[in-house]
């Protein structure tokens, strides 16, 4: 058997042998290969001959070919041709192209196979001097190849992004722009891995690359489909592409990947999928301990979908709203809802409900009808909001949501049941609230959906982070920094980062140290005052790394009540707007802090706690809360 790796610079062994040099000789090489890819695997000799050999007498050429398959038949055996009949056929079972494997392993979703056979373009840099009709052969055949191998490594790419693997799909989405550099899909796939690093500025970057280079080469402009998509990361909200801080090792902290998190990132998908196509209304209740890294698995699940065309509305609850009537659906209302485009079509006293409680509404809608309760507006606004596409609705620390804002949405999924609206609940496991207890007991039922547990992370999890914030570290350096991280981190991703981030910054993790949570302490229990000092360096130096406008507004929001707006932290902060947004940027990017319709808040309230505490002196405090109160 002679197999031939022919997606990239030619390979050829026989036998899992090295090939003869003589089989290698450009001409035979291409008289095997292409009667490999012919239809039927055969061909006249005179189009052989006339392909291989143009500028010979006809005597010469025959005896060329003749002698060209004595060469292949040493290595193939004797059955391989059949030249009867005036035709040369290649036996089945002679030659293997990887190549003709390439669609098996798109349809079994065979990544690591496909990976290592695609090293470039069809037959790259093969040509045969003197043979004007092979060169035309090649050229076609690069074209089918490239377009194929530019697909199955899209399938790749989205197959990455689906388990979190952001950085490695944008890798694999580069390689589908060099066989394919004017493939809008390919730069569409590039586009969207950034925008779920959290990078919309490097995403915004590539479509204007794209665009100049096709009005350049082709006088042509993106197609709608990209052009779509430039939009929505427009209007997604993130670091401005001038002021996004930069990415270089001088920094410091980077923006970790998500990891561990694939399968529970998967199944949040596949809900959003068939919700999406057809399924009707669904919901996602996703459970973990405070850390456990629930918020940002939301994120980067919420970029997805609205990547895709969905109008996204998120809010995260505070213990405040519990006391606090229709609190999470007000929420929900500045959190995106109002960006759908159909909520015109909305009856107008429902639109009232929503305008009489916030004047952002009130300027669209100029409501003339009386307000219904905003339970009972739910629904249709909800209705209207889905006639122009999908909708996501996300409520995170849902344990602290009001009951009646809870109950309106479950309610509104039996209403839109028919609908592509998803309700997703992130929310502590303990204590229980009967309300999302209802809505679990649902799933699967009236309500398609899943409950989605959220662990701590494993230790490969832990390693895979490792090895990214530590790339210069041999096997057995990573292996001990992580039993120390696995220890001092109890596994939470955002106290792994930190420590990670830190010894990368010099920190040293001696050995030893108490386990920490204590034993027979929950999370709960053992935050802030327990923590490790490690965890208490880690944030220390994390906080010292950031620029002296960011340490301003970082520690101006741990002293605020959560969630502040803009205006607070420019008071507490006597920041101007152009400085206070850079810092706000900078702050959202290294995942500091988050923003939703309400204002900004930590990601980890933990880091908020340990700033309050041991960042800031008393009189800081009371000075910060005394300049945001009043100014006001």
């Amino acid at each position: 058997m002679i197999s031939c790796r022919v997606l990239g610079p030619v390979e050829v062994t026989v036998d899992g042998a090295a090939a003869p040099a003589e089989l290698l000789w450009r001409k035979h090489l291409a008289l095997l290969l292409y009667l490999a890819r012919s239809p039927k695997r055969a061909r006249t000799r005179e189009h052989l001959t006339g392909l291989l050999w143009p500028e010979a007498t006809d005597t010469a050429a025959r005896h060329s070919l003749n002698e060209a398959l004595r060469v292949l038949r040493r290595s193939a055996g004797e059955e391989a041709f059949d030249t009867s009949g005036g035709q040369v056929r290649l036996s089945a079972d002679t030659v293997r192209l990887d190549a003709d494997q390439l669609e098996g392993w798109i349809a079994s979703e065979n990544w690591d196979a496909l990976g290592v056979a695609i090293t470039g373009e069809f037959l790259e840099g093969f040509s045969v001097v003197g043979s004007d009709g092979l060169d035309d052969w090649l050229m076609n055949e690069r074209r089918y190849w490239n377009g194929r191998a530019a697909t199955a490594l899209l399938g790749w790419t989205n197959a990455l992004l689906s388990e979190g693997r952001a950085d490695e799909a944008l890798a694999v989405a580069r390689r589908a722009q060099a066989l394919e550099p004017r493939s809008e899909s390919a730069v569409r796939a590039a586009m969207t891995c950034h925008a779920v690093q959290g990078d919309p500025g490097a995403a915004l970057a590539e479509g204007d690359r794209f665009a100049k280079s096709l009005a350049d080469e082709v006088g042509g402009a993106p197609s709608e489909e990209t052009r779509a998509l430039i939009a929505r990361i427009l209007g997604g909200r993130g670091p401005r592409p001038e002021t996004a801080p930069p990415r270089g090792e001088e920094t410091g902290r980077r923006r970790a990947p998500l990891v561990g998190r694939g399968a529970e990132l998967g199944r949040l998908l596949t809900v959003w999928e068939r919700c999406c196509d057809g399924g009707g209304a669904a919901a996602v209740v996703l459970t973990g301990d405070g850390g456990t890294g629930k918020t940002r698995l939301l994120a980067e699940f919420s970029t997805r979908a609205a990547l895709t065309g969905a109008t996204v509305a998120l809010v995260r609850a505070v213990p405040g709203d519990l006391e606090n009537s229709s609190s999470a659906l007000v929420g929900l209302a500045r959190g995106g809802l109002l960006n759908a485009p159909g909520l015109a079509a909305a009856p107008p006293e429902a639109l009232a409900a929503f305008a009489t409680l916030l004047p952002e509404w009130a300027d669209r809608f100029h409501p003339r009808a009386a307000a219904v309760p905003l339970r009972q507006a739910l629904a249709p606004v909800l209705a209207a909001a889905l006639g122009e596409g999908p909708l996501l609705l996300v409520v995170d620390d849902a344990h602290w949501a009001d009951g009646e804002s809870l109950l309106a949405l479950a309610a509104a999924l039996r209403d839109l049941a028919p609908l592509c609206v998803c309700l997703v609940l992130a929310a502590l496991p303990a204590p229980p609230r009967a309300e999302i207890d209802e809505l679990v007991r649902r799933l699967g039922g009236d309500v398609p959906g899943e409950a989605i547990a959220v662990s701590p992370l494993d230790g490969t999890a832990l390693r895979q982070l490792a090895a990214w914030a530590l790339p210069t570290y041999d096997m057995v350096a990573l292996e001990r920094v992580c039993r120390r991280v696995s220890s001092d981190s109890a596994g939470l991703p955002f106290l792994a980062v930190e420590l990670l981030s830190a010894v990368a910054s010099g920190l040293d993790l001696k050995e030893g140290g108490a386990a920490w949570p204590a034993p027979m302490h929950t999370l709960t229990q053992s935050l802030p005052g327990d923590l490790p000092d490690t965890v208490v360096a880690a944030l220390r130096i994390g906080f010292r790394r950031l620029s002296p406008d960011a340490q301003r507004v970082l520690s101006a929001a741990a002293v605020l009540d959560q969630p502040v707006d803009e205006a607070g932290l420019s008071r507490a902060t006597e920041l101007a707007a152009p400085a206070l947004q850079s810092a706000l940027d900078e702050l959202e990017w290294q995942r500091w802090l988050e923003v939703s319709g309400r204002g900004y808040g930590f990601v980890a309230d933990l880091a908020r706690q340990v700033i309050a505490r041991d960042m800031l002196t008393p009189g800081q405090r009371a000075r910060l809360q005394a300049r945001a109160e009043v100014s006001s």
